[in-house]
């Protein structure tokens, strides 16, 4: 899925919001409009129809200005169409993913002699951060947003996506994740994300201060050991369903190391052969039945 694509699909699953932050007023009766235009078939990204204002909002997403034709052309194309087929205001706005090369003009409009047409245009990377770390429907555009501290700013958006409820969670991560990718390092997303899920969860922060109390009694060691059981184990059961009693004996068995290690690779386990795949590493050669 390209990331216009999946803006598209963000902006759609929840109009209500974008149309909301795009014309900076709450919109609570949005219907979500066809995409094929008529004459000689064009999609635009994104097209709402704001029954309290009787208007159409046309919300375009671009990684970048370059097109065939060129977005001011495009614009204007596009609001032709719309206005044909609705008769109606439209409203339209360009939301920029990402910043051009130094030096490059943003066009606002197309200009050919008498003809004028104006559209608006949005910046992430000149947003507030503070609006989209507060709405999960927005969230996944967060790492894009103004900061001087871009991986600060990503750990308090991966902080957010920890906290969201279970049924959520797991899609607005994936998005997340999909566009940070348009501006940071694969390797640290997945660093931080994998991190942030498991420190910065409820479950998580119940079972460190299991373990803490654990290693008051039993040692500082044996209490980190005994919480990293405990998470493993719940984290698995969450992942892969439950446990058979051969591998609840076998996870007693890894060192501290080896349950940070099957911490981190179970966030990418699907099913339980997966954590069998996993114990074959170690060749521990349990079956898993």
């Amino acid at each position: 899925m390209s990331f216009d694509n999946l803006c598209k699909l963000l902006s759609e699953k929840h109009p209500a919001t974008f149309a909301s932050w795009v014309l900076g007023t709450p919109q609570t009766s949005v219907k979500v409009l066809k995409t094929e235009l008529s004459i000689e078939p064009i999609r635009a990204d994104y097209v709402t129809f704001l029954q309290l204002e009787g208007r159409i909002l046309h919300l375009e997403f671009q990684t970048k200005l370059e097109s065939t034709p060129p977005l001011p052309l495009r614009m204007l194309d596009y609001w032709v169409r719309l206005y044909r087929l609705y008769r109606l205001p439209i409203t339209q706005v360009v939301v920029l993913l990402l910043p051009p090369a130094p030096g490059t003009v943003i066009e606002t409009a197309f200009t050919v002699e008498t003809t004028h047409h104006e559209y608006r245009v949005i910046s992430m990377w000149e947003e507030n951060p503070e609006l989209f770390l507060n709405d999960p429907a927005l969230l996944p555009l967060a790492p894009l947003t103004a900061t001087t501290q871009p991986q600060a700013l990503l750990q308090q958006v991966v902080v957010k996506v920890s906290q969201l409820e279970p049924r959520q969670r797991p899609e607005i991560s994936a998005y997340t994740q999909i566009l940070a990718g348009l501006k940071y390092n694969q390797d640290l997303i997945r660093q931080l994300f994998r991190e942030g899920m498991m420190r910065e969860s409820v479950i998580y922060q119940e079972i460190l201060a299991e373990g803490e109390q654990r290693g008051e009694q039993r040692g500082r060691e044996e209490g980190r050991k005994a919480e990293g059981q405990l998470l493993i184990l719940r984290l698995l059961t969450r992942r892969v369903g439950e446990l058979p009693q051969e591998v609840l004996a076998r996870i007693e068995t890894l060192s501290l190391e080896q349950l940070e290690n099957l911490g981190e690779a179970l966030l990418d386990f699907q099913a339980i052969a997966d954590l069998e795949t996993w114990f074959g590493t170690l060749d521990i050669g349990v079956k898993i039945t």
